[in-house]
């Protein structure tokens, strides 16, 4: 079974598609294990970029008086996967959420979106087609990378501060409001109602990755490819390259630089091709500074290490030494934030570092590489 449908799908049109939740095999507390053992034995892991396993944040957020939080805000530039999932197929989002919810035992549920997002309307349309048992609600989140960071939701949905939380108490032991929460992509939630539907064991053979794709390919968007799909299957699924590709950008504005295109994608939001007409140096100086904006300015590697960082790489362009200073700083940053943002920012620009060295010493002799820096 396939994720994305071609068009979007009522509530009639899921249920041809797709089936209906079988409510009946997990009635009561044993339905409820029956459930996450089935999540379990399907090896769903989450799909908002971590890979955490799903059964094991269901069971820790079971308990009395517990929430769900799905996280449909994708904050990620680069990424469409949830917005397309959204638009094109709410219900089966819906039914992961309710199954998710029935599984920790919470009365409520909240949907969240950013501010402004064109699927607001399709989902309040999904929602009064629907008769849950459990409540479900949509919350417009502010438009800013860190505000879909999961603590920085549970933060929001409290108090209205949209600003990552620290790492400790996790949501599941202190969430919205005290309350133990699941927050979960809604990717993740899509992938939970297939598992019910289909069953684990024909889910892993069939289950499959939706992706986003931009840069130098022919057909530029979402696609769903087959779990465990190679970088270079990704971009033939997107059309194929457009110009002959230097390197990819894993996994969005906080991924990794590559050359192989041999590494599977499975758990990956989105894919970035970079022509080799362009500069690598610029791009990943353009998303630097990009991630030094959104930063939520309340630790010390957000507040002074981002813009540090951001700063050394127009350094880079300019032909300055900051790669010895960048190689000193970069350390730094990992696993210190409030959040894993500066932890993302790091990784990239290391990647960046490893992979465009020849351009690295190039801009150091005072020469230019491909192309103008402005043209990336």
């Amino acid at each position: 079974m396939t994720i994305l449908p071609p068009h979007r799908l009522d509530l009639a049109g899921h249920r041809r598609r797709n089936g209906v939740v079988p409510w009946v095999a997990y009635h009561g507390d044993d339905g409820r294990d029956r459930l996450i053992e089935a999540v379990e034995a399907a090896d769903l892991r989450g799909r908002g970029g971590a890979g955490f396993p799903t059964a094991v944040k269901l069971r820790a957020a079971r308990a009395k008086r517990s929430i769900v939080v799905a996280n449909g805000c994708e904050g990620d530039p680069l990424s469409q996967k949830d917005v397309a999932l959204l638009t094109l197929s709410p219900h089966l989002v819906l039914d992961g959420l309710q199954l998710a919810a029935h599984a920790i035992g919470a009365a409520g549920a909240v949907l969240c979106v950013h501010a402004g997002s064109p699927v607001t309307a399709g989902v309040a349309a999904a929602l009064a087609e629907r008769d849950d048992r459990v409540p479900v609600r949509v919350a417009e989140v502010p438009r800013r990378y860190v505000a879909s960071e999961e603590t920085a939701l549970v933060r929001y949905l409290t108090s209205g501060d949209a600003r990552p939380l620290g790492k400790l108490p996790r949501p599941a032991e202190r969430g919205v409001r005290g309350r133990p929460t699941l927050v979960s992509n809604v990717d993740t939630l899509a992938q939970l109602a297939s598992v019910v539907l289909l069953g684990p064991h024909h889910y892993r053979a069939a289950r499959t990755d939706l992706v986003t794709v931009t840069g130098a390919v022919r057909r530029p968007g979402v696609v769903e490819v087959p779990a465990g799909t190679s970088l270079a299957g990704v971009l033939a699924a997107a059309g194929g390259e457009a110009e002959t590709v230097q390197a990819v950008l894993a996994g969005g504005c906080g991924g990794s630089w590559t050359t192989s295109l041999d590494g599977g994608v499975t758990g990956l939001p989105a894919v970035y091709a970079l022509p080799v007409r362009a500069c690598g140096l610029a791009y990943t100086a353009k998303v630097l500074a990009f991630l030094a904006a959104e930063s939520a300015r309340q630790c010390g590697p957000c507040t002074f290490g981002l813009p540090s960082i951001a700063a050394d790489f127009a350094e880079l362009l300019r032909g300055g030494p900051a790669a010895d200073r960048l190689a000193r700083r970069l350390p730094l940053l990992t696993g210190r934030g409030a959040c894993a943002h500066p932890d993302g920012a790091a990784r990239l620009a290391a990647s960046a570092l490893r992979v465009f060295d020849a351009d690295v010493h190039t801009h150091r002799a005072g020469g230019r590489c491909r192309v103008p820096a402005g043209v990336a």
